[in-house]
Order: structure tokens, then sequence, then C-alpha cells
């Protein structure tokens, strides 16, 4: 009978160090292993560094989809999964991997689930100059995203729909790995995401998923083929799980919408509820709406799809809708309507142009750290955000401008801080002598 040495060098009849130094050179892991890896891992059993040195050889070599099916599902069983199977409907969420001005689910929500889809939703916090769906949320005065899992469920059933963030029992194997990701560089390892991400979902108990895959510069993914590659990885593996899921790949070298900022965000996502909003955010709105509704199998055709969602934000039911979520989780319904119930920051300063012609670009990145550094996002997971803060967009790629025309409004807590960030905001900006056509947000699916 093997021991388990002090240091976890082994455990359940199996060598940590071995296990490790196969992936190392490449070899496929049985499904097994992997699992007693994960259970090991979160028992203490295994340490952070030999963690640590299976993450960096999985970041070298990769994974196969049968390995990365076999992590996400230890993942998944690490903590809590919750079961909607009580819940009549098939239950489907969507997911972004992060981008600048994304506050597509706030609005996306509501929607689908006034279109008779079962919505669970568990979202994240934004780190960098992502920004994350609850800070958002949280700057509905009183609104609160932790839920009990008994309160999720019933909340579920009730209105079709909970906004919640991730709860300290469901997956803490990803919470855990995700710490030593983010200090050994090794975040970008692909086969890492997927599990990350997908852990996650499936321990939240939908039966479908869309995914919105970010790629360009304000996204993780800055190449189409590597956005490509996350996007069938993910498909794959939640195929192999069993769950039907479909992928989106959109544009995020630009921000979405006109607005970069919590409060200012939420407002923009109302509007969109309202029948108003940026056209960009209104149509990648209807695009993953109407993936949920075909997942969700309340219509069989893009076009009726695409309808059924139209005439919800039409007919009011999609505000409706968000205002009952609101108030079911102790918030104010009425900022729904009337925006200025929202957080909003004391001072506007504005921003024009040096010169004259049309904008030819728009860097995301630039402009999601010029929101950070206002105060909007953070750079640790710790960090306080202010929900009044962020950037208003005045002027998109192929827009014309002159010398002094506004191309933004930063929205600051204190001037003083400013100006640095107005400089650079003038050179998120590129202004040149020809127009380019603005691109289309939509760039490609991938589907099973």
């Amino acid at each position: 009978m093997q021991v388990k040495s002090t240091l976890g060098d082994s455990i359940a009849g199996f060598s940590t160090t071995e296990l490790i130094a196969k992936k190392r050179d490449g070899e496929e892991l049985p499904p097994a292993e992997i699992g007693r890896l994960v259970e090991g891992f979160v028992s203490g059993e295994i340490t952070d560094y030999q963690m640590s040195a299976f993450a960096m050889a999985v970041y070298f070599q990769g994974m196969t989809p049968s390995e990365t099916t076999a992590l996400t599902l230890a993942m998944r069983d690490s903590g809590e999964v919750v079961d909607l199977s009580g819940i009549q409907g098939i239950k489907v969420d969507k997911h972004s991997t992060g981008g600048v001005g994304d506050k597509i689910s706030i609005c996306l929500a509501p929607l689908v689930a006034a279109c008779g889809v079962p919505l669970p939703m568990i979202s994240g916090r934004g780190l960098g100059h992502t920004g994350g769906t609850l800070d958002k949320l949280e700057a509905i005065p009183g609104f609160h995203v932790a839920l009990s899992t008994d309160a999720y469920v019933r909340q579920i059933h009730q209105i079709g729909c909970a906004l919640i963030g991730q709860t300290a029992d469901i997956v803490p194997a990803d919470k855990r790995l995700y710490a030593l990701r983010d200090v050994t560089a090794t975040v970008e390892s692909i086969p890492l995401i997927v599990s990350s991400i997908l852990s996650k979902k499936l321990a939240a108990g939908v039966d479908a998923l869309v995914l919105d895959v970010k790629v360009g510069r304000g996204a993780f993914m800055k190449t189409l083929e590597d956005a490509r590659r996350l996007a069938r990885l993910l498909v794959q593996v939640g195929t192999l799980a069993g769950k039907n899921i479909s992928a989106v790949l959109t544009d995020m070298d630009a921000p979405l919408g006109n607005a970069v900022g919590n409060a200012l965000e939420t407002r923009e996502a109302f509007e969109v509820l309202l029948g108003r909003g940026p056209e960009d955010v209104r149509e990648l709105t209807l695009v993953l709406g109407v993936e949920m509704l075909l997942l969700g199998n309340v219509e069989s055709s893009e076009a009726r799809a695409r309808k059924r969602l139209e005439q919800a934000l039409v007919r009011g039911r999609a505000a409706t809708k968000m205002e009952e979520i609101i108030k079911a989780q102790h918030g104010d319904p009425r900022v729904v309507r009337e925006h200025d119930r929202l957080p909003a920051a004391p001072h506007l300063i504005e921003v024009t142009s040096t010169q004259s012609g049309y904008v030819t670009r728009l860097d995301a990145f630039e402009v999601g750290q010029c929101s950070v550094a206002l105060g909007a996002g953070r750079n640790q997971i710790d960090d306080e955000v202010d929900p009044a803060v962020g950037i208003e967009l005045k002027k998109h790629v192929g827009d014309r401008v002159e010398v002094g025309t506004s191309l933004a409004v930063l929205h600051v807590r204190d001037c003083t801080h400013a100006a640095k960030t107005l400089n650079r905001i003038q050179t998120a900006y590129t202004i040149g002598t020809h127009r380019n056509a603005s691109q289309t947000r939509v760039l490609e699916y991938v589907r099973e």
C-alpha cells in the first residue's frame, strides 16, 4: 500500500510527480488521474506548487478535448452542483470572454427570459481593462448578487431568471487554480480557460450555453485564429459534457456601445430594454438572443426567434422582466425607467479632438485602461470600484470630426486625477484623412 508523503507526492495510489512528468512530456492523462489530481488539490493533499507545475505543463503541452473535458467535470464536481431539473424547460445561459463596454448580459438576460427561456446566470467581476457584470449590477441601488442556492433556484422557478455571483461552494477548485495561474503566467492556456469557464456553468445547472468569444485589441484573444481555437474547444468540450453549446466570435477592437463604466453601462443596457440604445449593443443582444432561443427550443428558426425578441422589446416585456429581477434581488426596480436613480459622478470633463478628419481607430484596450484609472475597474481582485465613474464615447470609427469636436466625456470623482486620462483618451482615437467603414461586431459562428 502506497503511503502519501508529507509533501503530497502521492495520493490514492498514484504519484503526483509522475503525473506532472507525463503531462510535461506530452502524454495524454486518463480521466481518473485528472479527477484524483483535482480532488487532491482541493483537499490540500496536493500542494500549490505541484498544481502550478501541472498548469505550466498544460500551458506548454496542451490537453486533448478528452483531457479538457475530464478536467472540466472534475472541477465542476469539486463543489456544489445546482440541480435545476425541477424547473420546466431547457435552461440556457450566456458567457462572454470579456471586453470593454460589454454590458450585453444585463439587457440579454431579461429579454431572453421574457421570451420563455429559463435563464440561470452566474457572472463575475471585472479585472484589468475588462468590465464585470456583477460590478454593473451592483450599481443598482440595493441589488444583491449573493443569493443562497435555494433562493437562486426559487427565483428561476418563479420569474425565469436570476443574476448572481459565484458562491463559495461552487467550483472551489477553479478559484484556487485561477489564483495560481494568475501568478504563474499560465492564464493564457486555452484548455485551462475552457475548463474554468465551463466548470462554473455546468455547476450552475445549465442545459445549454451560448458563448460570446471576443477577439481584438480589447479582448483576451487578440487574433481571430486564437479566438477560433478557444471557441472550437469550448463547443467541443461542452458537447462532450452533454450540453448544447454554440459560440459567436465578436469584434472587440473598439469598445462596445457608448458607455464604459458600471452605472453608465447599466443605464445603456436599460436603454436597449426600452427599445433604444446604441445600434451595436442592440444588434449583438439580438444575435446572442436568437442563439439562446434556438438552444432553448422555444423557436425553430432564426427569423422567428429574432421576431419574438424584437416583440418583447417593443411591447415592454423585457423591461418589465428586468424590473421583476431587480425587485426579487432587493434592488430598486425604478432604475430601469428612471436612470437618474443610478449613481452619477459629480464632474464631467469633455475630451476634444486636436485634429480634423475621420475616426479610423478607437483603441478598446486604452479606453478600458482609462476607465480603470478613473476608478471604474480594478487591477487586483480585492480593489474597490466606483460605480459612478467612467467614460461616455461620443465618436466612433467612421465618424467625421473637426478640431474641437467632442470625442468623449469623462465622468470623474476628482478632477485633479483626470488630466492624464484625458490625454490617453485623445491618443486612443486615431484621426485620418479617409473614412473607414465601421466593422460588423459579429465575425463568425462556431456550432457543433
